[in-house]
């Protein structure tokens, strides 16, 4: 194993700690020179030891390592995520909620890097060889890289999530933790070879894009108070809706009429316009613009309804991303990975808005602004969950691939015409929503077929 092989391997060893590290950062309202270097160390020291020790206990351990390593970091990353979730939603306002004491970060440490054992086992099979010396040099040489490449993340990620945690509390906190849980969801799957077909379990971080978008989108109560004009409404609902209705009938449906096999789309695009229907009278909630309300009567808040209206939005779109990418990583007939990320940064792009115009409006009900963007975060977090779970179902019954493509757009297009189209069509002018929807159609379909 060579240099470059080496540093390719610490970029790759270095990602989980680079997003824990994002997450300290969050939930820090100021980091010091001082944090941030203890982040690195932390890091930085745990992602090159293990990989030694892997090497050191060589493969008489290689059982036991490959077994418990992946549940410990499981049980760690979820355990520290949740109490980050949770710890959003108190009203505590303390400087550093878990901190960069010695527990808090060597659990965390020894949770992102205890898979890496696994990795020092492969250096007894492929021995490190960098210069002309014994191989217990050669391999501490490049755990010596391993752990300055994480260094390196650590201390930039630190400073990344404390640019945006500085200024957004509680709701980059929720974001932060359910990373965490994600990322330990992640290591578990791995481990389980629930992901094995990908060849690079780190595709599954595409899941995350849109709800990165609805993140930024739910951020956009820090910029403004101010009531959202009809012009605009017009055209980011139209923009969504045009989006969401190109996704449904190029990427969805279109390999489905491709391959000759149109009732199979028929029969998949109905039955999830009746699932869609189905989620919306079985879950009370709330459409913002149209004023309407759905579903079974309950007590719950107003703000706790609009949340739920945009889960029910969430819900198909991360069946849309997980099936597309278990299509194209399982190499299925017309399905590409670019095809995959198309939609997938199609879903965010559309995200942005609808998460507007789900914290502005609980910001205008009256809620602080933290508590809002708060609200608008929470209500993506089950987007890539369904992703994976989608993922998983359709690689294990690779058969149902197009049957469950078209539900997905038939679930996509429901909401289009049920809260979309409605709601840009209310007020004046409402004619701008009209050619949005029409522009962002076509662009899609472009971007789709290019």
């Amino acid at each position: 194993m060579g240099l470059i092989e080496l540093l390719l391997l610490g970029i790759g060893l270095s990602m989980d700690a680079f997003a824990v590290s994002i997450c300290k950062g969050i939930e820090t309202k100021k980091a010091s020179f001082k944090q941030i270097m203890l982040c690195g160390v932390w890091f930085g020291f745990f992602q090159g030891l293990m990989p030694f020790i892997g090497y050191i206990l060589g493969s008489r351990l290689a059982f036991v390592i490959n077994k418990i390593a992946p549940w410990l970091a499981f049980i760690l990353l979820a355990v520290i995520g949740i109490k980050m979730i949770k710890e959003a939603f108190s009203s505590d306002d303390e400087e550093t909620r878990s901190g960069f004491g010695i527990k808090s970060m060597f659990i965390l440490a020894v949770a992102t890097s205890i898979d890496a054992l696994a990795v020092g086992i492969t250096f007894v099979a492929v021995p490190v060889s960098l210069i002309a010396a014994p191989s217990i040099i050669n391999t501490t040489i490049g755990c010596l890289i391993i752990m300055a490449t994480t260094f390196v993340f650590s201390c930039v990620g630190v400073k990344i999530g404390n640019a945006f945690g500085t200024r957004f509390k509680s709701g980059a906190e929720a974001a932060g933790g359910f990373v965490l849980v994600f990322i330990g969801l992640k290591i578990l799957l791995e481990h389980l070879g629930l992901l094995e077909f990908m060849g690079n379990g780190d595709v599954l971080f595409g899941l995350l894009i849109p709800f990165l978008g609805t993140v930024l989108g739910s951020a956009f109560v820090f910029i403004t108070d101010r009531e959202i004009k009809d012009d605009f409404r017009h055209i980011m609902m139209g923009m969504a809706g045009g989006i969401m209705m190109a996704c449904s009938m190029w990427t969805l449906l279109y390999p489905s009429v491709l391959q000759g096999k149109v009732i199979i789309a028929a029969i998949g695009f109905i039955l999830g316009i009746g699932f869609q229907f189905l989620l919306d009278k079985a879950v009370p909630h709330a459409h913002v613009f149209t004023k309407a309300e759905e579903g079974p009567s309950s007590r719950l808040k107003y703000s706790l309804k609009v949340v739920l209206s945009e889960v029910i939005h969430h819900f198909p779109e991360g069946m849309a991303v997980g099936i597309m990418f278990a299509g194209a990583l399982n190499k299925a007939d017309d399905i590409s990975l670019a095809a995959a990320f198309a939609l997938t940064i199609g879903i965010a792009v559309q995200n942005v808005p609808e998460a507007v115009f789900v914290s502005h409006p609980i910001r205008s009900g009256g809620e602080e602004k933290s508590k809002s963007f708060l609200m608008g975060v929470v209500s993506g977090i089950i987007e890539p969950l369904i992703g994976i779970l989608m993922i998983i179902l359709v690689t294990a019954f690779p058969g149902i691939l197009l049957f469950t493509m078209a539900l997905a757009g038939g679930a996509i297009a429901f909401l289009v015409i049920e809260d979309n189209i409605p709601s840009m069509c209310t007020g004046k002018h409402s004619d701008k929503g009209t050619i949005s929807f029409a522009f962002f159609f076509c662009l899609m379909m472009v971007i789709t077929f290019h």
